[in-house]
C-alpha cells in the first residue's frame, strides 16, 4: 500500500525534475519514538530515501521546504507518529537546511543580531550577539554531520576540505568569510568559524548612532575620503575594520575607477566603476598560488583612480605604498595593530619582509610621504566597536615618523546598564591636509569639524 503523496514529480523552473522515490509498505504500524531526536532520524531516514538530492539542490529552497513539508506529514501519517502543525513545519524547515543548507547554522545565519558563528565541535555553538560571546542550542547530530556541512561550504567555491587538506578559508553566498578546520588538526570533530556579512552596509550615520563614532568624528572622515588621502584603518580582530571602510568608501566620487584586493570579498563598494579582485589559495598539489602582492602589481596597470587592499598582512604593503607614492591618492587598506603607532611599526615590518635591502630611514620616508591619516577602531569591553584614535602622519623629524591626534575618545568612567561612557573630543590641531581639502572647497568645512574655527571666534 502507498500513501497518495508518493511517487510524484515536482518540476522546478529549469525543467529538472525532483524525484520522490515510491515508498514501501508500511502498512504495519511503527512504534513512535520517545526521544525526540530519535523520532527526527526516523522521519529523516524515510524521508532520504524519497528524495533524489542531487536534484533537490538545484529547486528554490521555498519550494523545496513546501514540499518537504508535504512528505513529513505522509511519512508521520505512514508510520502512526504523532506530530501537530507546528512540529511538523519545525522538522520540514530543519530537514531542508540539512540537504540544501547549513543544517543547524541555517537560523543563526538568518538572524541579523548575530554576527559571528563559532562551531567548537558538534555539540558546542557559540555565537557573538552586541559584542558580546554566548552559547546557543544549536547542535550537529555528529562530527560526520558537522564535516558534511563544512565540505558542502567548501564545495561551493570549488575547494575541497578532508584529511589531506584539512584547512579552508572560504565564502558563503551571501559573502559571509568562513574559515574551517577538521581533524586531525583539531580534537572536537571539526571548527567552523564564521563571519557573516552584513545584508546592509553600514552607513557612517549608522556608526554615529550606534556610537561606534561622533557626528564630527563622520564628517571629519567624509573629508578625508572626499580630499583624497590615503587612509589605513588599524586595529585588533573583530574591531570593525572592514566595516569602517566599507562605510568610509561610500563617500568616494562616483566617477572614480575604483580597484579592490581582498583575500576573500567583504567590501561593498557602491559606485558604478568598481574592478573586485580576490586572491586564489594554493591547490591540494601546493600550485596556483596567487597571493596580494601579485594582485596590487597588476591593478597598477588598469589605470586605478584608488586601490583599496582589504588588508595588508605581509610584502603587499611595500606595492601598496609604493602606488600611494605614484600618483593615487586616495587608497585605503585596514591592518592589523594595537594603536596608530603600531600600525606605523607593523606597515615598516611588513615592507622590509618585501625589501630587506632597503634602509629603514627609507622605508620610514616611504611610509611618511604615502600615509596621510590612521584610523584606530576597537571593540571595547561593553561589547561597542569605538574609535580610539584619528591621528595624521606629519612628516619625519630626524629618523622618527611623527603623528598627531586630530581626535581621540576620552573614556569617563562606565554607566549602570554596563555600557562605557566617554566621548569623542578633537584636540583642535590644524592639519596639514588642510591644503589638500581647500583644492576640493572642503577647508573650512574641516576646520569647523575640528573646532578650530569656533575657537578663533572665541
Amino acid at each position: 500500500m502507498r500513501s497518495a503523496g508518493f511517487g510524484r514529480r515536482v518540476v522546478e523552473p529549469s525543467g529538472h525534475e525532483l524525484v520522490l522515490i515510491p515508498g514501501l509498505d508500511s502498512s504495519a504500524p511503527t512504534p513512535e519514538l520517545a526521544n525526540r531526536d530519535g523520532l527526527k532520524e526516523q522521519i529523516r531516514a524515510a524521508l532520504m530515501s524519497r528524495i533524489d538530492p542531487s536534484v533537490a539542490g538545484r529547486i528554490p529552497r521555498p519550494t523545496l521546504r513546501a514540499e518537504v513539508g508535504k512528505l513529513v506529514s505522509e511519512i508521520a501519517t505512514e508510520q502512526r507518529i504523532q506530530l501537530n502543525e507546528l512540529e511538523e513545519v519545525a522538522l520540514a524547515i530543519e530537514l531542508t537546511d540539512d540537504m540544501v543548507g547549513l543544517g543547524p547554522l541555517e537560523p543563526l545565519l538568518e538572524d541579523d543580531d548575530v554576527t559571528d558563528v563559532l562551531v567548537n565541535g558538534p555539540f558546542d555553538v557559540f555565537v557573538e550577539r552586541r559584542g558580546k560571546l554566548e552559547r546557543t542550542s544549536a547542535r550537529f547530530r555528529d562530527a560526520q554531520h558537522l564535516v558534511g556541512v563544512a565540505q558542502r561550504i567548501a564545495a561551493a567555491i570549488g575547494r575541497r576540505i578532508d584529511e589531506a587538506s584539512p584547512m579552508v578559508d572560504a565564502r558563503l553566498a551571501d559573502g559571509s568569510r568562513v574559515n574551517i578546520v577538521l581533524p586531525p588538526l583539531v580534537l572536537n570533530g571539526g571548527t567552523i568559524s564564521i563571519r557573516k556579512f552584513p545584508r546592509d552596509a553600514l552607513t557612517l550615520d549608522t556608526m554615529v548612532r550606534q556610537q561606534n563614532l561622533s557626528p564630527e568624528l563622520a564628517h571629519l572622515l567624509r573629508i578625508a575620503a572626499r580630499s583624497r588621502l590615503n587612509i589605513v584603518i588599524s586595529g585588533g580582530t573583530g574591531s570593525g575594520k572592514t566595516t569602517l571602510m566599507n562605510a568610509v568608501s561610500q563617500h568616494i566620487d562616483t566617477s572614480e575607477r575604483i580597484i579592490t584586493i581582498e583575500d576573500a570579498v567583504e567590501l561593498r563598494l557602491q559606485q558604478p566603476h568598481v574592478v573586485q579582485m580576490e586572491t586564489r589559495p594554493p591547490n591540494i598539489e601546493g600550485a596556483g598560488h596567487i597571493p596580494q602582492r601579485e594582485l596590487v602589481r597588476n591593478a597598477l596597470r588598469m589605470r586605478p583612480d584608488r586601490i583599496i587592499v582589504g588588508e595588508v598582512r605581509g610584502p603587499e604593503a611595500f606595492d601598496m605604498l609604493q602606488a600611494m607614492n605614484t600618483g593615487h591618492d586616495g587608497s585605503m587598506t585596514t591592518v592589523h595593530a594595537n594603536s596608530p603607532r603600531d600600525a606605523l611599526y607593523r606597515i615598516e615590518n611588513m615592507v622590509m619582509m618585501a625589501n630587506l635591502s632597503l634602509p629603514l630611514k627609507a622605508i620610514r620616508m616611504q611610509v611618511a610621504s604615502a600615509l596621510n591619516l590612521i584610523v584606530h577602531i576597537e571593540r571595547m569591553r561593553d561589547g561597542v566597536r569605538r574609535v580610539q584614535n584619528v591621528a595624521e602622519i606629519a612628516g619625519m623629524e630626524g629618523d622618527i615618523i611623527t603623528a598627531r591626534e586630530l581626535f581621540t575618545f576620552r573614556y569617563q568612567g562606565e554607566k549602570r546598564d554596563g555600557t562605557i561612557d566617554g566621548t569623542f573630543e578633537s584636540n583642535r590641531m590644524r592639519p596639514d591636509f588642510i591644503t589638500r581639502a581647500a583644492r576640493y572647497g572642503l577647508d573650512r568645512e574641516l576646520l569647523d569639524v575640528l573646532g578650530i574655527v569656533a575657537a578663533m571666534r572665541a
